[in-house]
This record gives structure tokens, C-alpha cells and sequence, in this order.
């Protein structure tokens, strides 16, 4: 990720334009945008500093309220899928997305693994394809 400009810098600028320049001659001079001169020379009349915005950040999750009931879903059927789950708040009038979803389940360490004999067969010449049915014998 980007980091910001130095607030040195950004301050130099913001006394360039507050002297009288023009931004485009400023942001020639200091070899940044136009557009970053506008917007930190607007912080500074608005806020009294050009410092920058603190990057990244903690979101809060959209489903928090719902997290109790997605995890006691999950363990009364425990084969649920994740558009399952999205379906089933919708219905609880909850509108969400599959990504919120599978946040909540991540976040939990929940996951669901399918067993070997539910594998995809693959191709004749990787081997023998897998069975069928879980404990099914092979003919001899």
C-alpha cells in the first residue's frame, strides 16, 4: 500500500498556494498532482492542517447482530452453504452478501471439509477413480 506524502512537503505546498501561486505552477514546482495541491490546500482551510488521513482501518462488520444466529445455524445443519445462509437472512429480512457471510463463518475457524470419496473422480489417467458410494467394495 501507498504511504502519504510527508506532511513537510504537504505544508510547503499549502504555503506555496496560500502566498499567491497557482496550483498547477505549485504542483509543477513540487512535483506532485493538481489535484493533490486542491485537495490539501481545501484540508487546510477546512481543518487548519494538511496532514493526511489515517489510511486502512478496522470496518466494523455489517453482520455483527447477526453472527450469534449465522454460527447456531451453522451448528444445528452443519452442511449449510453460504448462499444458503444468505437466502435464509434475507428471509429474516437481513440484507447481505456472500463475502459478509463467509466473514463471519472465517472469522468463527469454521469451515467445511468434504470427505475423500466425495472428491471429484478425475481423469482415467491419474488412476483409479474414486468410489462411488462411502464404503463400497470394489468388484474382484
Amino acid at each position: 500500500m501507498p504511504r502519504a506524502y510527508s506532511l513537510d512537503l504537504r505544508e510547503r505546498v499549502v504555503a506555496a498556494v496560500a502566498a499567491g501561486e497557482s496550483c498547477r505552477k505549485v504542483a509543477g514546482t513540487y512535483k506532485v498532482s493538481v489535484a493533490s495541491v486542491v485537495k490539501w490546500s481545501q484540508r487546510f482551510r477546512t481543518t487548519g492542517s494538511a496532514a493526511a488521513k489515517r489510511m486502512g482501518g478496522n470496518q466494523p462488520r455489517s453482520l455483527a447482530g447477526e453472527r450469534d444466529w449465522v454460527l447456531a445455524r451453522l451448528a444445528a445443519v452443519p452442511d449449510l452453504t453460504l448462499r444458503t445462509l444468505v437466502v435464509e437472512l434475507g428471509e429474516r429480512g437481513v440484507v447481505t452478501s456472500y463475502g459478509s457471510v463467509w466473514r463471519i463463518v472465517h472469522d468463527a475457524r469454521l469451515s467445511f471439509k468434504k470427505n475423500t470419496v466425495r472428491h471429484r473422480a478425475g481423469s482415467p489417467r491419474r488412476g483409479a477413480k474414486a468410489l462411488a458410494l462411502e464404503g463400497a467394495s470394489r468388484p474382484d
